[in-house]
């Protein structure tokens, strides 16, 4: 396969390009920071230098054409304030379902959070502001591109991601309850999906009990 990552010197998007190149698999992997393309080398990517925030839907279409899947895993950050949540979270977001529809890429898959429902109802009380203002745009993002008929959408939201050693299990599923996940087993995840090619749903994850491919087949 050849998939294209946006955001593809994040935490988790790095672990999915080394996991991804390591099964064989051709990644494109786009990042706005030059000083970024010699890491993404190294994981046996390959690097496009493109901004998300300023790029047409013609530049990001002509980085994806020929991929099989486009992995959306961008991320404002943190300290970045609420204006970037909007064009990083939720805009680049839509703009990579855009140019994926414009140049024939079905295979969506987004990086999403557990908590964005919270964003329907409004700000809960004695929430951060900023962290408020980006599961809406989260939210805005999975509302613009899942009921597209020209793509093939799966919206994977974690739990609260953690630095600890991947186990290679997982509760995934609707509705089930907060928790953490590592970020080595949201990465193992998002390749397992791309694998069995779910698509079309949108599923929450944490740690749990189960193994990552058969959680994957029981939702096929």
């Amino acid at each position: 396969m050849r998939i294209a990552i946006a955001g593809a010197h994040g935490q988790v998007a790095r672990r999915l390009g080394r996991l991804l190149s390591g099964r064989g698999d051709s990644v494109v992997g786009i990042v706005r920071n030059p000083a970024h393309e010699p890491d993404l080398v190294a994981d046996g990517v390959e690097p496009v230098v493109l901004d998300l925030e300023t790029a047409s839907v013609d530049q990001v279409a002509e980085v994806v054409t020929g991929a099989d899947a486009v992995v959306f895993a961008a991320g404002a950050g943190p300290g970045s304030g609420t204006e970037r949540k909007h064009t990083v979270d939720h805009g680049a977001a839509v703009l990579l379902a855009d140019a994926a529809e414009r140049a024939g890429v079905r295979t969506y898959l987004l990086v999403s959070s557990m908590g964005v429902e919270q964003a329907r109802k409004g700000t809960p009380k004695g929430m951060d502001p900023v962290f408020a203002v980006y599961l809406q745009a989260k939210l805005r993002a999975e509302d613009q591109i899942l009921p597209r008929p020209g793509l093939d959408t799966t919206i994977v939201r974690p739990g609260r991601l953690t630095d600890d050693p991947g186990t290679g299990r997982v509760t995934l599923g609707h509705g089930i309850e907060f928790g953490d996940v590592p970020r080595d087993d949201v990465a193992a995840l998002l390749a397992e999906i791309l694998r069995a090619g779910k698509v079309n749903d949108v599923v929450e994850v944490v740690s749990g009990p189960t193994a990552l491919e058969e959680a994957v087949a029981g939702l096929l």
